[in-house]
C-alpha cells in the first residue's frame, strides 16, 4: 500500500467513482449554459441557473452519500467536521476583501494529504457551514460548493512529490484553482449583470466565439484584480503554513489509520478449566 493510500481518509470506490464523474459532466454544464443552452428553451434567462442549482444540491448530496457508503468511518467523519468547521471559522476573516479568501489553502492541504474523496467532501460541507454561519446562503451556494470541492479533490490527484517541491506545487495549484474558481463562478451569474446592450453583456443566439469573447472581456474587466487577491493568497498561506500543515495533517493520517482493517480476535480459552466468568465449573 502506497503512502497515499494509508492517508486516504476516505476510499472511493467504483461506483462512486462513476458517480462523480457524471457530477462534474453536470457541473461543467451547470457553468458553462451561456454558451449550451439554445435561445428559446427557456422562459427567461434566469431559469437556467435555478434549475441547474437545485439538480447540483441533489447530485452533491447523492455523491456524498455514495463517498461515505464507499468507506467513511468515524475517525474520517470527525476529521471532517473539525476541518469543516475550522474552514468554516476562519472563512470570514478573508471576508473577500480585495479577492482575499482564507478558505482554499486548507482545501488544498487536506485534499493532499486526506485523498480526493476527503478533499471533495470538505469543499462541499466547509462552504455550506461557512455559508449557515455568515448568512451567505442563496442560489449561488451550490456553484461555491461545486467549486471548492472540485478545488480539494483535484489537489488529491496531484502527482508525488516531497519537501520543497511539493510545498511549490501546491503553492503553484493553489494560485491557479484561485483564477479558476473565479472565473467558473462568474459564469453562474453573468447573464444578468450586465446591461444587454454593453458590449460585455450575455447576448442569446451568438455563436460561440463572440460569446466566449464576451464573456472573457467580462471576467478580465470585472474579476481579475479579486481573482488575483485570491491567487496570491493561496500561494502566501500555502508557502507559509504548508509545510507544517502537512506534517501534522500526515501525523494526524497515521495515527487514526483510516484505512487499517478491523480484526476480531477469538476469545481466548479458559485457563485452568475455569469458565470465561471466572468460575471452576463446580459446586461452591
Amino acid at each position: 500500500m502506497t503512502a497515499a493510500a494509508r492517508t486516504a481518509a476516505i476510499r472511493i470506490d467504483a461506483r462512486a467513482g462513476v458517480v462523480i464523474a457524471m457530477a462534474a459532466f453536470l457541473g461543467i454544464v451547470a457553468f458553462f449554459w451561456p454558451f449550451l443552452v439554445a435561445p428559446g428553451k427557456f422562459g427567461s434567462n434566469y431559469a437556467p441557473p435555478l434549475i441547474f442549482g437545485v439538480l447540483l444540491v441533489i447530485v452533491l448530496c447523492v455523491v456524498i452519500s455514495e463517498i461515505a457508503e464507499g468507506g467513511i468511518d468515524s475517525k474520517a467523519l470527525a476529521m471532517l467536521g473539525v476541518l469543516s468547521a475550522v474552514n468554516a471559522a476562519i472563512r470570514p476573516l478573508g471576508a473577500g476583501t480585495a479577492g482575499i479568501e482564507t478558505v482554499f489553502f486548507i482545501l488544498v492541504l487536506a485534499g493532499r494529504v486526506y485523498g480526493p474523496g476527503f478533499g471533495f467532501t470538505l469543499g462541499c460541507t466547509s462552504l455550506f457551514a461557512s455559508a449557515l454561519i455568515t448568512g451567505g446562503v442563496g442560489p449561488w451556494m451550490p456553484y461555491q460548493m461545486f467549486g471548492c470541492a472540485f478545488v480539494g479533490m483535484l489537489a488529491g490527484f496531484l502527482p508525488r512529490a516531497s519537501g520543497r517541491r511539493e510545498v511549490l506545487m501546491l503553492a503553484g495549484y493553489g494560485s491557479v484553482s484561485g483564477y479558476l474558481f473565479g472565473f467558473l463562478l462568474n459564469l453562474s451569474f453573468w447573464p444578468f449583470s450586465l446591461d444587454p446592450n454593453s458590449s460585455i453583456a450575455y447576448l442569446p443566439g451568438l455563436p460561440f466565439t463572440e460569446q466566449f469573447h464576451r464573456y472573457l472581456a467580462f471576467d478580465l474587466a470585472t474579476s481579475l484584480g479579486w481573482d488575483t487577491g485570491r491567487a496570491v493568497t493561496n500561494f502566501v498561506c500555502i508557502t507559509l503554513a504548508g509545510p507544517a500543515v502537512l506534517t501534522t495533517f500526515r501525523r494526524a493520517a497515521r495515527k487514526a489509520r483510516f484505512q487499517a482493517p478491523v480484526r476480531f480476535d477469538p476469545a481466548p480459552p479458559p485457563i485452568g478449566g475455569k469458565s470465561a466468568a471466572g468460575g471452576n465449573g463446580g459446586s461452591p
